[in-house]
């Protein structure tokens, strides 16, 4: 296959199977919750013997945080609406539509998971932190360059992400509007 054959076929086999494993993790993780699943029962759900999964991904817990970090990379671009206050509630409504739509209660349970199995787990949780980080930054920095006063990430995460967070894992009530504009407001 010559290289004009290739860049035509986006993805492939690969990304095809990638994306199997990845809706197999989530859906077992919905199901029976972390823990309560092995690498077997993944490549079993996608299709794939359980040689594919660990010659691409090593271990469950390096799969389980590219399951992670693979959502939270597909997430729609940071906003850039002119004002850190509209960045900051368009990014804070994107993130509650996210965490509350039919997978995101599983990765939001498998982020917390992560960082209770060891040393490959504390890495991955590390590595969504940081990439959690680097998108608010990314915002930050924007508005700083407006001219704009603009809070530390971590008050972001802080005041706006991590209610955000505790109501979806306990179930503590809906995101509504109302509800996420008074936690930027209110950080702001």
């Amino acid at each position: 296959m010559d290289e004009r054959q290739r860049a035509r076929r986006p993805g492939g086999r690969s990304a095809r199977v990638g994306a199997e494993v990845h809706q197999a993790v989530t859906d077992l993780i919905s199901e029976r919750g972390y823990g309560n699943f092995t690498v077997g029962d993944i490549a079993a759900r996608a299709g794939v013997a359980d040689s594919s999964i660990y010659r691409r991904w090593g271990s469950l817990e390096t799969l389980l945080a590219d399951v992670a970090l693979t959502r939270l990379d597909a997430q729609s671009p940071m906003p850039d609406t002119g004002s850190l206050a509209g960045d900051l509630h368009t990014y804070a409504a994107n993130v509650a539509r996210e965490i509350t739509g039919p997978d995101g209660l599983a990765l939001l349970r498998l982020a917390v998971a992560l960082s209770s199995t060891g040393p490959q787990g504390l890495q991955a949780r590390d590595d969504l932190i940081a990439e959690r980080g680097r998108q608010l930054q990314s915002m930050l920095d924007r508005a700083v360059e407006r001219g704009e006063q603009a809070p530390d990430a971590l008050d972001v995460l802080d005041h706006v992400m991590s209610p955000m967070y505790i109501r979806v894992l306990f179930g503590l009530g809906p995101l509504t509007p109302d509800y996420i504009d008074g936690l930027v407001d209110r950080l702001l």
